[in-house]
């Protein structure tokens, strides 16, 4: 019977969008001494509990952009937050700040997994969440972050990696893994070489793992944000926005999430 509601929510969700009313709201939380500032969106025209899905920013920290796909996973009908895995909803103004920052967290494994779980601990707790079917997506540094949590075997039903890093010093072994993965890539990203979409896919056969590898022709790295080229220009990095491969993986995100949600 749970099943059957959470089917007719998303569908109302997907068939009545001129009745949604998403609302949002900034909000802080803890992760031992940190303050995290979190952004929780949801849309209150639908009735009853619903998945939760969190959102994982890229290494420019907690941002407008992070918040506009908590908005749209409320307009699907999840309540949605995006976390802050930096503190105090910090931002990178500059290439260099956003790699200290991400590397703070890339190479604690603890201390990432300590603000994961905050921010899930958070989104369980909500009135509207249903606290047995979580989910997260990340992208670039949150694509890895959410990776490496199925990783630790944290009991998510899907993680979604958009244009992230598959390397890992910790591969997961067999049994480690609950969640089902999706990885959204871009054919022409020159972060993540052939060399290490073959190792990720063997680490996750090794793992036993449920994983779907989504290639997306002609996109470049960060291709699901329409900012990335103005960085790319701003900075010299190798960004482009390619608005066919972003419809295109949230399309087949949306599918994954649902599969997953109604699979358990």
């Amino acid at each position: 019977m749970q099943r059957l509601c959470l089917l007719a929510a998303l569908l109302a969700a997907m068939v009545m969008p001129v009745q949604a009313k998403v609302v949002a709201e900034v909000i802080t939380y803890q992760a031992g001494d940190t303050e995290l500032q979190g952004y929780l969106a949801y849309d209150d025209a639908i009735q009853g509990k619903r998945p939760g899905v969190l959102v994982v920013h890229e290494w420019w920290g907690h941002n407008d952009y992070a918040r506009m796909r908590a908005r749209l996973l409320a307009e699907m009908g999840y309540v949605a937050l995006a976390l802050d895995m930096y503190g105090e909803g910090k931002q990178a103004k500059h290439p260099e700040d956003a790699q200290k920052f991400s590397s703070e967290i890339a190479n604690n494994i603890d201390l990432a997994t300590r603000r994961f779980t905050a921010a899930m601990g958070v989104l369980k707790q909500q009135p509207l969440t249903d606290e047995q079917d979580i989910a997260a997506i990340g992208y670039c540094f949150g694509g890895a972050v959410v990776l490496q949590m199925a990783r630790e075997g944290l009991d998510l039903d899907a993680v979604v990696s958009f244009h992230g890093s598959l390397g890992t010093e910790q591969p997961a072994q067999a049994g480690d893994i609950k969640a089902r993965i999706m990885v959204a890539h871009g054919a022409e990203d020159p972060f993540v070489k052939q060399a290490q979409l073959l190792a990720f896919m063997e680490e996750m056969n090794k793992a036993d793992a449920f994983y779907r590898l989504m290639v997306y022709s002609g996109a470049q790295h960060s291709f699901t944000n329409p900012g990335a080229n103005e960085f790319g220009k701003k900075f010299d990095l190798p960004l482009e926005y390619n608005a066919q491969a972003d419809r295109d993986s949230w399309e087949d995100m949306r599918h994954f999430l649902e599969h997953a949600f109604l699979a358990d």
